[in-house]
């Protein structure tokens, strides 16, 4: 039998490769967020698999282990982007804005990692723009293509990066939408990056923000396709580790609290990094973000948070109400499983995906 210091060894930081010794959150076990049953499968054995979040005492990075690999999660998906019209009007938006504000022409090139059902690039391409989304996940890839959008049905890596830099497919902007934590290899998706955008290029990244996880008590946003989740602080700190820099950020009101990163080659934008870089990275390090004790209180937290959830419902069942659940998403799965919430307390939900 393996002992614990053993395990702990073995379990290792995908980033800096430092022992995982320290628990953020323990969600006991659950099985795939999207994995859907048919009916016809609800009276056979579901797979369920341990969700337990760590945090990396060297560099503070809150990650999953990597129980289930990409391509078993990726390659057949069960979100399509353009079922949300909030979405599709953000996604809109930033085009318009990106278009002008990088001064892209005929001549640029915009390539999108995770480009899902193409709800991003179409705008692009509306604009004149060359346009190439890489998207592992063949059925929702397909939709883009008969939009006319180039795809690549492929997982992003820098071996892949190297092969569209050989073909002088070098690009002008670089867009991540929601899709760091969705790849494990943390280090070889850095590489790809920067193997992949031109020296005065920018790489656009929105990334849900660890801080408003935190303070909000957003436990339900870990599940398994989501490996990792960032501080401004840990991004930092990977980025410079790859010679790409951070320059400036905005935030974002999208999934609960979001940090949209414009990064670049750091000898490019040397000496160039925005106000509100400064100012998050400080507010951090003022919150305890470089503390392995602030990140080992939020498990008790999210206990507390569980037995209100089941007291609030307890308490609306014996009176005699129905409960019916407006949206679907994955992490209402992880609420569902954590909290041992089934039909006995929820009657019904609606999705329109």
């Amino acid at each position: 039998m393996q002992t614990k210091e053993a395990e702990q060894n073995k379990r290792r930081c995908r980033f800096c490769a430092a022992p995982l010794k320290h628990i953020f959150a323990d969600l006991g076990t659950s099985p795939l967020a999207n994995s859907y049953l048919r009916h016809d499968q609800l009276l056979h054995p579901e797979s369920f698999y341990p969700l337990v979040a760590y945090i990396c005492a060297s560099c503070f990075l809150v990650q999953l282990e990597e129980l289930k690999k990409p391509t078993e999660i990726f390659s057949d998906y069960a979100y399509f982007s353009s079922f949300s019209d909030s979405w599709l009007e953000h996604a809109k938006q930033f085009s318009n804005e990106a278009a002008k504000h990088f001064a892209l022409s005929e001549k640029s090139l915009v390539v999108e990692i995770g480009s899902n059902d193409g709800y991003l690039l179409k705008n692009f391409k509306e604009a004149g723009l060359a346009v190439l989304g890489i998207e592992p996940a063949a059925n929702v890839a397909k939709v883009a293509v008969d939009k006319g959008i180039a795809t690549l049905v492929r997982f992003f890596s820098a071996t892949l990066a190297e092969e569209l830099a050989k073909e002088g497919k070098k690009a002008d902007l670089i867009i991540a939408n929601n899709v760091l934590a969705h790849i494990p290899q943390t280090n070889d998706l850095m590489a790809g990056l920067k193997k992949l955008l031109k020296p005065e290029g920018t790489i656009s990244i929105e990334t849900p923000h660890l801080l408003a996880l935190i303070e909000g008590n957003q436990f339900d946003t870990i599940y398994h396709e989501h490996y990792s989740y960032f501080s401004l602080t840990t991004l930092d700190k990977i980025f410079k580790a790859h010679q790409l820099k951070i320059y400036a950020l905005e935030k974002l009101p999208t999934h609960g609290g979001s940090l949209r990163l414009f990064v670049g080659h750091s000898d490019h934008f040397e000496g160039t990094v925005s106000d509100l870089v400064k100012q998050v990275l400080e507010e951090e390090e003022r919150k305890g973000f470089q503390k392995i004790s602030f990140y080992e209180s939020y498990d008790s937290r999210v206990r507390q948070v569980k037995r209100r959830i089941l007291k609030g419902l307890i308490e609306l069942k014996e009176v005699g109400n129905s409960i019916a659940a407006y949206g679907a998403p994955a992490k209402g799965n992880t609420l569902l499983n954590y909290c041992g919430i089934g039909n006995d307390f929820v009657d019904y939900t609606v999705d329109r995906n």
